[in-house]
């Protein structure tokens, strides 16, 4: 007789939500579904409209992971939470995931876990893409340790992230995993020229692409001000910034006149729905990520998809996941110097180091690939402490 399969019960965003934490949850459906029963209980509200600084939370894009899940979470209704654990409670999963990546869901997380009856408590486990949010302050942090409070199990998606875990929850199992390699996008193109053309790039011109959404954390302005640095010996640079903006445009527009980039800069401000997000990555040379801050990012999980190396600033975790000089470069401060300097260096050594094949190799390292396993160990624990 086959042994009964474990039920697994997330709480987090995926379809019809967009953006990096709805395509984690969507790809941890998918693996995990492959060994265990697993249920999503998605959110009816995510974010109130008030508070998202971008113009939809849902996605756009007629090419998407459409997961099964069921909207049911509000996060700001108390009354809601408490038919959350209900439901949970109903259902006697063997382990409960809450997928957390901001303390403006503290409470909803607090309260839902505080509900779950006494014995599924010891079943709960939070994966954590960040622990204190890039712009985080001092009520940030009061709101994750509330948000975190009744997790039994962790499973960090940085090591800067378990190393924040290991101060702050020193006797709870923490247990390391990434982000996966994001390659549902790619797709093989002989049109490159094609699309080159469509961006007013030419043949011959090096290509920096800036993707993702705009915030003063992930250091455009950083970017511009490199590229000015590098005008003088590189005329023929173009810099691609495709995502919406989350700050007022008119600060980056006021940097390009200054440095007089008007024909290197092609700014895309609008959220690149899937369909078009191919074109961005295949006609760039490299991915840029000049941030200030950082645990991990879905942006260089995804250049990894179509294979394209990176430039990433050695801030918190982004480093942890590239190879200097094989898979991209690392640059010791987000300054523009330094940065400038590293998009030199990539240019020179472009045609002499196998970028693709690098990368090829060092995803094949990806710890999501073991989530399953990680998930077997923690359910295993919970049944010792059960017995």
């Amino acid at each position: 007789m086959n042994a009964r399969r474990k039920k697994i019960i997330i709480i987090g965003p995926t379809f019809p939500y967009r953006g990096g934490n709805a395509l984690y949850v969507s790809f941890l459906y998918e693996t995990l579904s492959k060994e265990f029963d697993v249920i999503i209980y998605n959110y009816k509200l995510l974010y109130p409209s008030f508070l998202f600084p971008g113009k939809t939370q849902f996605e756009l894009s007629n090419e998407v992971k459409k997961i099964p899940s069921e909207r049911i979470v509000n996060s700001l209704n108390p009354f809601n939470w408490i038919k959350v654990a209900s439901r949970i409670n109903s259902e006697k999963p063997d382990l409960i995931i809450f997928d957390w990546w901001h303390p403006y869901f503290a409470l909803c997380h607090f309260f839902i876990s505080s509900f779950i009856n006494k014995k599924l408590k010891k079943r709960i486990l939070f994966i954590t893409e960040n622990y204190i949010s890039h712009e985080g302050h001092f009520i940030d942090r009061l709101l994750t340790r509330i948000g975190l409070y009744n997790s039994r199990y962790f499973i960090a998606l940085s090591e800067k992230v378990d190393s924040e875990l290991r101060k702050n929850f020193k006797d709870i199992n923490i247990f390391r995993s990434e982000l996966p390699v994001y390659n549902h996008l790619t797709g093989n193109t002989d049109k490159i020229e094609e699309l080159k053309s469509k961006f007013s790039i030419n043949s011959n011109d090096n290509v920096l692409l800036f993707f993702g959404y705009v915030r003063k954390y992930k250091g455009l302005d950083i970017l511009i001000e490199a590229l000015a640095l590098v005008i003088s010996e590189m005329k023929n640079i173009k810099l691609l910034v495709a995502g919406e903006f989350y700050e007022n445009q008119k600060i980056y527009n006021d940097l390009i006149e200054k440095y007089n980039l008007q024909n290197h800069v092609l700014f895309f401000n609008q959220y690149i729905p899937n369909e078009k997000v191919k074109e961005f990555f295949l006609v760039s040379d490299v991915v840029v990520l000049p941030y200030r801050s950082a645990t991990q990012s879905g942006i260089l999980n995804l250049a990894y998809g179509f294979r394209k190396p990176v430039i990433v600033t050695k801030v918190g975790g982004l480093s942890e996941f590239v190879l200097d000089g094989q898979t991209g470069f690392i640059v010791n401060d987000p300054e523009p110097k330094h940065i400038a300097d590293t998009i030199k260096t990539f240019y020179q050594l472009k045609n002499r180091i196998d970028f693709e094949s690098n990368i090829s190799e060092f995803i094949k390292t990806n710890r999501f690939s073991n989530i399953n396993e990680i998930i077997n160990k923690i359910l295993g624990l919970i049944n010792d402490s059960e017995n």
